[in-house]
């Protein structure tokens, strides 16, 4: 069993490192809010306290020029108005977690080129409910690292009947064969399915080679908006889970430690971890219930 306080600490790394809210992690991992808040408080250190005080600068600042000023500026102007040093890499972490944002002069988001892409509409739209299997499938990736900041990558395909890991891969490269190879095992285990595919504009996703696998499988491609993650919230729901229950909590020298431990949590989270959306129960069980 994983102790409250260990489930605490995780959910405050993964707020302060990916920016996920507050509310969104205490609800996916099934903790009660306003717990965490008094656990919070008990736990500030002046670094937070200081933080909590310079957010409300910000914002004050931030109001009084209507939004034009990015980080930089920012930083800047309150060094003059504290009368302290205000390291603009700070101010910049604060706005970010709290989407403070500059109204002009925007960078605009770089994305990899590749040739002749493919790119699906919505179609899913936010309808995070199948009535049986195979009929809704989410996918993505995400970044783990292990070793001395080597990197990993784990695709994850889940199925939204009942939230199961339909198939995973993990590798050492971010690229096509891995998101290709993930899908052909999640088919492989579901011989005939032809569910309806939701992920994001990766460029694996769009790529020729991707689509033309998914086109021999019969397969129907969503895709999320740019800059909409909400639109697969239950796919960064889930690896948020991972990270929070397992990945956050150990240390991995090597990535044949990182890989045991994929392995173990995956079968725990298939097998053993309960969910009340499923009546409490874990999602191969539900799964099993009701066939």
């Amino acid at each position: 069993m994983i102790e409250q306080s260990q489930k605490y600490k995780a959910v405050k790394e993964v707020n302060e490192e990916l920016g996920y809210s507050i509310k969104f992690l205490c609800e996916i991992i099934e903790l009660n809010r306003s717990s965490y808040y008094k656990w919070m408080n008990k736990s500030k250190t002046d670094r937070d306290i200081d933080n909590e005080e310079l957010l409300d600068s910000i914002k004050e600042l931030h109001v009084s020029v209507r939004g034009i000023y990015g980080y930089r500026r920012i930083a800047m102007n309150l060094g003059r108005i504290l009368d302290r040093n205000i390291n603009h890499k700070r101010v910049r972490r604060i706005m970010r977690e709290n989407d403070i944002e500059c109204i002009i002069r925007r960078k605009r988001k770089r994305y990899r080129k590749t040739t002749q892409l493919h790119v699906s509409e919505n179609i899913l739209n936010r309808e995070f409910k199948a009535d049986k299997p195979n009929e809704k499938w989410l996918t993505d990736v995400t970044e783990l690292k292990y070793g001395n900041c080597q990197k990993a990558y784990l695709s994850a395909i889940i199925d939204l009947y009942d939230n199961s890991v339909v198939a995973y891969n993990l590798s050492k490269r971010n690229n096509n064969p891995l998101v290709i190879k993930n899908l052909d095992l999640a088919i492989a285990k579901n011989r005939g399915s032809s569910p309806l595919l939701h992920s994001d504009r990766g460029f694996q996703y769009t790529s020729n080679r991707y689509n033309k696998k998914m086109k021999n499988y019969g397969m129907i491609h969503s895709m999320s908006r740019v800059g909409r993650c909400l639109d697969n919230a239950p796919m960064e729901g889930f690896f948020g889970i991972l990270k929070v229950e397992k990945y956050y909590l150990n240390k991995y020298d090597t990535y044949e430690m990182l890989e045991k431990d994929i392995d173990d949590y995956m079968y725990f989270y298939n097998n053993d971890r309960l969910q009340k959306r499923l009546g409490k129960r874990s999602p191969l069980e539900y799964r099993r219930s009701v066939a």
